[in-house]
């Protein structure tokens, strides 16, 4: 038994950056544990699988630890995956998960994720967390993922965290953001939970930093940039109850995985 794989950098127009996720593109759903075996091998932020359901394609994510119930960047390397190598017909996919719809659009020589607004709530600072971080926060906001604000571009870059001690916390992961110099704002995704100590480029995570930014900047239509040591670029776009999260993807391997089964 022989699957057939293709590794795509998502949120780049070039290899070695962005955000690397490994596709299968199945015919029917392997086991859980198999796919979740798959993902341990190929050792990447997430390894997409997608199954055809009448005129959408079901797609499930999985890191090398554990199933992940979003993930932007896997869905935008999974569409580039149907469209340019299988021929995957018109200008938009239909994608189904656990919890409803999204979809992924051809426009103006980007790929286009709809995704669902994820409102975020201030609450107080934990406690311990500027020692976690090493960075002093000037506000926390409760999400699916924690949203930490940080004071400058220069903090974000410089942020070192105890990733051990992240791992702790009661989410999934991390976010730090602060006003970008040359894009709107500027981010960083950690997930030690998950086992993505972090995450280059993580387009769930501006479903969240969206809504946020469009608030503190009184506008709708923002640029974003994500990464420490490789990253990439995002235009995103709020149209609640749903943002809008566009960027490039770039195939870097295609290869099959062979089973003894």
């Amino acid at each position: 038994m022989s699957l057939e794989f293709h590794q795509v950098d998502a949120f780049s127009d070039r290899p070695f950056a962005g955000n690397p996720a490994a596709i299968y593109r199945l015919d029917h759903w392997l086991d859980d544990s198999l796919m979740q075996q798959i993902a341990v091998e190929h050792n990447l932020a997430e390894t997409a699988f997608v199954v055809k359901e009448g005129a959408a394609w079901r797609i499930r994510w999985f890191t090398p630890t554990a199933e992940v119930p979003l993930c932007g960047h896997a869905t935008l390397a999974s569409a580039h995956v149907l469209f340019e190598c299988y021929g995957e017909p018109g200008e938009r996919i239909d994608f189904i998960y656990a919890q409803g719809a999204l979809a992924v659009s051809r426009e103006a020589g980007r790929l286009v994720l709809d995704f669902p607004c994820q409102q975020p709530t201030p609450i107080a600072v934990p406690e311990g967390l500027a020692e976690v971080l090493g960075q002093t926060p000037v506000a926390v906001l409760d999400a699916p993922q924690l949203l930490v604000l940080l004071e400058s571009e220069a903090a974000v870059r410089a942020c070192c965290p105890d990733l051990r001690a992240l791992a702790q916390l009661p989410w999934p992961a991390v976010i730090i953001t602060a006003p970008g110099q040359a894009v709107d704002f500027v981010s960083r995704n950690f997930a030690p939970a998950v086992g993505i100590d972090e995450d280059p480029v993580t387009g769930s995570a501006h479903c969240i930093l969206t809504p946020y930014w469009a608030q503190q900047l009184g506008k709708s239509e923002l640029t974003a940039y994500q990464g420490g040591a490789r990253g990439g670029f995002l235009w995103c776009r709020l149209e609640e109850p749903r943002v809008k999260i566009a960027g490039h993807a770039h195939l870097v391997s295609s290869g099959r995985l062979h089973l003894d089964r």
